[in-house]
């Protein structure tokens, strides 16, 4: 079968708040996530899942230095999520981090 590869592309997260990026409507897997800084200097991260009203942080406060980035998601690691789910980041410094992810849609169970 073929896979329904998919990329959703987030520019200018906010601070205090988060910033919802994704609800999930199937099993997909992620495999590819990328925060870009486009500030000048060091911002700080997060990013979770949130499922049936319960926070998982797949990170939380992580440094991204001025101009640089931060891959989460590398060297064929996945992470699985499922129907309902929803994505959510948040930077440190409104405007300044711009979020990518890449995931196969509908991988079945």
């Amino acid at each position: 079968m073929a896979q329904d590869f998919e990329a959703i592309y987030q520019k200018d997260i906010m601070s205090g708040s988060y910033t919802t990026s994704s609800t999930h409507n199937s099993d997909d897997t992620i495999i590819g996530l990328r925060f870009a800084n486009k500030h000048s200097g060091s911002v700080t991260v997060d990013a979770r899942i949130t499922r049936s009203a319960i926070d998982y942080y797949l990170i939380k406060d992580a440094p991204v230095p001025g101009g640089g980035s931060l891959e989460l998601i590398d060297g064929g690691a996945k992470i699985v999520v499922q129907n309902g789910d929803v994505m959510m980041f948040r930077a440190s410094r409104t405007g300044s981090v711009d979020v990518l992810m890449s995931y196969i849609d509908a991988i079945s169970t």
